[in-house]
């Protein structure tokens, strides 16, 4: 397997780093994927760290030039139906996330869980608090959303407030919590950095091997 690097930025230098750390070549990246060479985008896999509006703009060409897909960015979902079309028409595989790190994977499970057995007691009332650095655009975060999706398919009463903090140079900290008459359940996941993302992204990236269809990382990597 080789790859290729959408976006350039500071998460596209720790995915290079984790593509090297297990000997996979990167056979570039660039900032104008739409203008990679074709001939090198058959051969690979894309792994997508941009911007939301980046994205929504290279989707078509990531689908019709590339091998597979990996996609980090976020704050594209509300035209997901659109994009998983252009990917299936177009036969490549793509595996996308919210947040890549093993950590909230199993967290994103934990939540479910949980949200599954409050829902038979009643009377608890969820909550979301998300904290990232300032550069970050989207707000709520992505993986926020995917928290409370998580939580809204056994706890639909009342709707899962999410509180959005932007300070300094924090990678990334997800705080849930469900709050009842008598007591309050927590559930947190920290990063110390974005580099468990960018090894998630690479763990992705191989799992494309002999796939197909498109997919969310937690379903493949819970199996």
């Amino acid at each position: 397997m080789q790859a290729v690097i959408s976006g350039y930025g500071k998460m596209g230098r720790m995915v290079e780093k984790a593509l090297s750390a297990r000997g996979i070549p990167c056979a570039g990246w660039s900032e104008d994927i739409a203008s990679f060479d074709p001939a090198v985008a058959r051969e690979s896999v894309c792994i997508d760290f941009t911007t939301p509006a980046a994205f929504r703009a290279n989707y078509p060409v990531l689908a019709a030039n590339f091998k597979a897909v990996v996609v980090g960015t976020t704050g594209w979902y509300d035209i997901k139906d659109q994009v998983f079309e252009c990917f299936l028409k177009a036969g490549t595989p793509l595996i996308w996330a919210s947040n890549f790190s093993v950590g909230v994977t199993v967290l994103s499970a934990a939540v479910e869980q949980v949200a599954k057995l409050l829902s038979k007691a009643g009377g608890y009332a969820p909550y979301i608090v998300e904290k990232h650095h300032c550069h970050k655009l989207d707000a709520p975060s992505g993986t926020a959303l995917t928290l409370a999706r998580e939580v809204e398919k056994y706890i639909s009463a009342p709707a899962v407030n999410i509180a959005s903090v932007r300070v300094g140079e924090v990678p990334g900290i997800h705080t849930v919590g469900f709050e009842g008459p008598c007591d309050r359940i927590t559930l947190e996941h920290e990063a110390f950095s974005r580099e468990g993302l960018a090894d998630g992204a690479v763990t992705a990236a191989l799992m494309t091997e002999g796939l197909t269809g498109v997919h969310e990382f937690k379903d493949l990597f819970l199996q």
